[in-house]
């Protein structure tokens, strides 16, 4: 799953893998509760807006759901209620599309590249880090496995990447290592902990996995950010 052409990775065009093909959602029967399983999916906290469609411009190729009905806990979209994989009745223009509030995604800081550094974790409009303790290699797999970035090689701690600032957001983190995403896993809860920036959590993955990769069209972020503009005013 992917939100494609939004000026973030928790914001666009809603597009789903299918038998090595992307393809687009209709917006028939489209509600919060199916855009909160999305958003949940991708690490991205929960929806704040479902955009009118074309927001994020037309998709191409297939429409994969229609219809789609999601009770609110599934763990995926492609387990929420469909007519079925490609049955539908309508155009890209009906191809729908999400914002999420970003809460849950990852980055990873003051690495060589992109699939390694610092763990920060966003959480209510605020970018934190994440203690070392318990820390091991099933919580790094996650965190590759959700910025996309192949496997963990390895996990590290005591700030190998350098002090972050702000909120140490969790601790005492324990994955299994099938989680989607590192919010998911057991931890002490949101910005509980007894910890100093000293035992910042990093990771070193593998490399970028690109067929997770969200498309981004700078054209249509800047008219995005427009709009938006636009409406507050």
């Amino acid at each position: 799953l992917r939100l494609a052409n939004g000026p973030s990775r928790c914001q666009g065009r809603v597009e789903i893998l299918y038998n090595g093909s992307w393809g687009t959602v209709c917006d028939d029967d489209w509600d919060i509760v199916d855009a909160n399983v999305v958003c949940r999916q991708l690490g991205c906290g929960h929806a704040i807006a479902m955009p009118a469609p074309m927001t994020f411009g037309q998709g191409s190729g297939p429409i994969f759901l229609d219809n789609v009905d999601c009770k609110g806990q599934e763990a995926a979209l492609s387990e929420c209620w469909s007519h079925g994989w490609g049955v539908h009745n309508c155009y890209h223009y009906e191809d729908v599309a999400v914002v999420c509030n970003g809460d849950g995604r990852i980055r990873l800081v003051s690495g060589a590249d992109a699939c390694q550094g610092r763990v920060e974790i966003f959480y209510q409009g605020s970018w934190g880090t994440v203690c070392d303790d318990d820390w091991g290699l099933s919580d790094a797999s996650v965190v590759c496995k959700q910025v996309g970035c192949g496997q963990a090689l390895e996990y590290k701690s005591n700030a190998y990447f350098g002090y972050g600032t702000g909120h140490i957001l969790l601790d005492n983190v324990n994955c299994e290592g099938s989680e989607p995403i590192l919010s998911a896993c057991y931890s002490l809860g949101w910005g509980i902990h007894n910890c100093g920036h000293h035992e910042d959590a990093g990771v070193i993955c593998m490399g970028l996995d690109t067929s997770t990769i969200t498309s981004f069209t700078t054209s249509t972020a800047m008219d995005y950010e427009e709009m938006l503009t636009a409406t507050a005013t």
